[in-house]
């Protein structure tokens, strides 16, 4: 079997990507996992109130938000998919974490496809189970991204920059 080193794993591909520690990929991830779920619940509020128009369009901009904010997060995750090592099984993970965003992308696509010519107090069915679906996907991919940093750290310090966060200090005197 042969090894290969997580090293380069942990670096950025180049300063776009963020500095060594501290990615800018997951800052970015939080725009639209925030947008959409903020959408889903504009969405069952719309359908318990008596107007629900206002939080149905606002379901529907915070779903285009959240297009955007992913289109920008994966450019800097491609990055990072980068600096993996081919054949190993952190970049087969990364592969499937990076196929199940765009599954989602393109699910929150049609369902902004679907609202554009909806009218109404309250959202249909349709796009609120497309929602739905969407998070379900997001949620482990999501599993997938929390495994690549934790498990095989990608974009990771190595745990000799991670020990100077635990040195205890000795009290002033």
């Amino acid at each position: 079997m042969t090894t290969s080193s997580p090293s380069r794993a942990k670096h950025p591909r180049n300063a776009v990507a963020g500095p060594y520690g501290h990615p800018f990929h997951p800052i970015l991830i939080t725009v639209p996992i925030g947008a959409w779920v903020a959408s889903l619940v504009f969405d069952l509020v719309s359908r318990i109130t008596t107007d629900g128009s206002a939080f149905v369009t606002g379901a529907t901009w915070l779903i285009g938000i959240g297009i955007v904010g992913a289109l920008l997060a994966a450019v800097f995750g491609f990055l990072d998919l980068m600096t993996i090592p081919q054949r190993t099984k952190a970049y087969r993970t990364a592969l499937t974490h990076m196929t199940l965003n765009l599954v989602v992308v393109v699910l929150y696509a049609v369902n902004l496809g679907l609202r554009q010519g909806e009218e109404g107090d309250a959202i249909s069915t349709v796009p609120l189970v497309l929602s739905l679906v969407a998070l379900g996907v997001l949620g482990a991919s999501g599993w997938l991204g929390g495994k690549l940093s934790y498990r095989y750290g990608v974009r990771v310090a190595d745990e000799g920059t991670q020990a100077e966060g635990f040195h205890v200090q000795a009290p002033k005197s």
